[in-house]
């Protein structure tokens, strides 16, 4: 009877493993033909809608374009907006997303690769207000307006970094940095990837230069919660890629850092 209970035992356990894997995005992707990645263009230098070809580039766009050569299928970007950033992997909209902040709200319904870098949050400012604005207290007071995009990892660190300020939300398209290029908010806080790119693009613009970033934050990509296999295959694949140094050369491409 015991020889019995562990081979039924053994038995589920196959099943179990056998019935996700039916599940997974894998199957699904090497079946189709197709890697569905949702992305929102509109964070340089990791993705970059190009309007007038309706095409993306950037350094999310390199990474998607080799997992999936390395799988052996087409790619295509899904549009995607930061507020419905996570709907759209849930719901099955697409497989994956490119880079993501990892956070704790994001992870109690969507699950997470492996991350390969990490970024922090600075505040810019225009130029002209250098004297004003020093460190990260000269910003937190009243008056003083800090823009952020809805649905991004920004929105919440404004409350969280300036209480004293006064926040203005702005929805995508429409992007947090040209509330103060236009000089409706004193200042806007992004990642030290964007940031360096915004005050090349934008010379009126500079990046404050405080004591620290703040909030430190490994990136990675977005995935079905309970995916373990399609999980496990883009983690298996992150680490292979690392060793080889494909993130390492294509962060140098793209010049994630100053």
């Amino acid at each position: 009877m015991g020889f019995l209970k562990i081979l039924a035992a053994a038995f589920l356990l196959f099943a179990g493993v056998s019935q996700a894997s039916a599940q997974s995005a894998l199957k699904d992707i090497l079946q189709g033909g197709v890697l569905k990645v949702g992305t929102t263009g509109d964070w340089n230098p990791m993705t970059m809608k190009e309007p007038a070809t309706n095409s993306y580039k950037g350094y999310d766009i390199d990474v998607m374009a080799e997992l999936a050569k390395d799988l052996g299928v087409a790619v295509e970007f899904v549009p995607a907006d930061w507020k419905t950033l996570v709907n759209g992997v849930t719901s099955g909209k697409y497989h994956m997303t490119g880079s993501a902040s990892i956070s704790p709200s994001r992870a109690k319904v969507a699950g997470y690769s492996t991350s390969y870098f990490s970024l922090a949050t600075v505040p810019l400012i225009l130029s002209k207000n250098a004297g004003k604005y020093k460190d990260w207290g000269d910003l937190d007071k009243a008056g003083v307006t800090v823009a952020a995009t809805l649905g991004t990892t920004q929105e919440k660190q404004v409350k969280q970094f300036f209480p004293n300020a006064i926040h203005k939300n702005v929805e995508a398209p429409a992007r947090d940095f040209q509330e103060v290029l236009a000089g409706r908010a004193d200042a806007h806080i992004t990642s030290n990837v964007e940031a360096y790119k915004l005050v090349e693009k934008y010379p009126q613009m500079m990046i404050v230069p405080v004591s620290a970033p703040k909030a430190p934050t490994p990136i990675a990509m977005l995935l079905p919660q309970g995916d373990q296999v399609w999980i496990n295959y883009v983690n298996t694949w992150i680490a292979l890629k690392n060793e080889r140094g494909f993130f390492a050369t294509l962060g140098r491409k793209w010049r994630l850092s100053n």
